[in-house]
């Protein structure tokens, strides 16, 4: 949409949202104290939560640019911005799906994030800020990420749950949920259609309750396992991304994969059918395409499974 927080924040209010997800420092304008504070006052006029958030920690992933400075930098910059918005977390990730190859560069991925997490423990616990870590663009499956967790410590780093990732990894996300539930904070939620083809199985994320997801059952377990965290939703729709598994070389940036895990996406591909990718002929037809994508989420999550406190 090209829009900033502002603009962010009056659509969320017309849509009568209780939260809304600045995944990015850019969406502020700027990161000066004065403008953050304007920013928390108009969130509190319009009554929409802030979860604050931000990109790559890991200075070894292909997804770390350093515009804000080194990893330790960009963190400590992230929580101080998070605490000026009166955010509980901040959202960040690790990476995206190309630091699995070559072998051996995940495990380096998740060493150097830890390592940054770790630095920045007494400034977290400071501001009352969790680090809340993505499960992230086919990075990281919910055991490695809960490790990552459980290694930089609990007490300050959570987990931002995205229900659409855990597809790009292979995973059911009700799996997903299940192993990361004790550690999640926010969220990231869209529905996902997988059907195999030749070379193995397609992702396509879809609106909420156009894909393969059981989100009556999700959401109980969510409710029960999740009690203090937001349902928020992310919605990107219309292309389908490819996961070649019976390539030779395919499973070389997969090397702890397990076969229950495994079996639980199979299952989830062979009930899908093969979508359509989503072609927009010009920019503002892809917005259009992508603003109607959420909206009929939200109404899905409203009138079928009842979430949502101020609509």
């Amino acid at each position: 949409m090209n829009w900033k927080a502002p603009e962010l924040l009056d659509y969320a209010a017309r849509l009568k949202l209780d939260y809304l997800l600045l995944s990015d420092l850019d969406a502020l304008g700027s990161l000066e104290d004065t403008h953050l504070k304007e920013i928390k006052a108009r969130a509190d006029e319009l009554g929409v939560r802030i979860h604050a958030g931000t990109w790559s920690i890991c200075s070894s992933s292909k997804a770390f640019k350093n515009k804000w400075g080194a990893a330790e930098e960009h963190l400590a910059t992230g929580i101080r911005v998070a605490q000026a918005l009166g955010s509980p977390v901040l959202r960040c990730v690790m990476g995206t799906g190309e630091d699995r190859q070559p072998p051996g560069q995940i495990d380096r991925c998740i060493t150097e994030t830890v390592k940054t997490l770790r630095s920045c423990r007494s400034r977290a616990l400071d501001a009352g800020v969790k680090i809340a870590v993505e499960n992230h663009a086919g990075d990281l499956q919910a055991r490695e990420l809960a490790a990552l967790i459980e290694a930089a410590g609990k007490e300050f780093v959570g987990v931002t749950l995205d229900a659409g990732n855990a597809t790009w990894t292979m995973e059911h996300p009700l799996a997903s949920l299940q192993v990361l539930a004790p550690y999640v904070v926010s969220s990231g939620i869209r529905d996902s259609m997988v059907w195999e083809y030749e070379a193995g199985a397609k992702v396509q994320w879809t609106a909420m309750g156009e894909g393969l997801v059981d989100w009556i059952r999700y959401f109980e377990q969510f409710a029960a396992l999740c009690p203090g965290a937001p349902v928020i939703l992310e919605i990107i729709s219309g292309f389908a991304h490819p996961l070649p598994y019976l390539k030779d070389d395919f499973w070389k940036a997969w090397p702890d994969f397990r076969a229950a895990e495994f079996s639980q996406f199979l299952a989830l591909a062979r009930r899908g059918r093969a979508l359509e990718p989503h072609r927009s002929p010009n920019p503002e037809a892809e917005r259009r395409y992508q603003r109607d994508e959420l909206e009929r989420s939200l109404a899905y999550c409203r009138n079928t499974l009842g979430i949502g406190s101020r609509a």
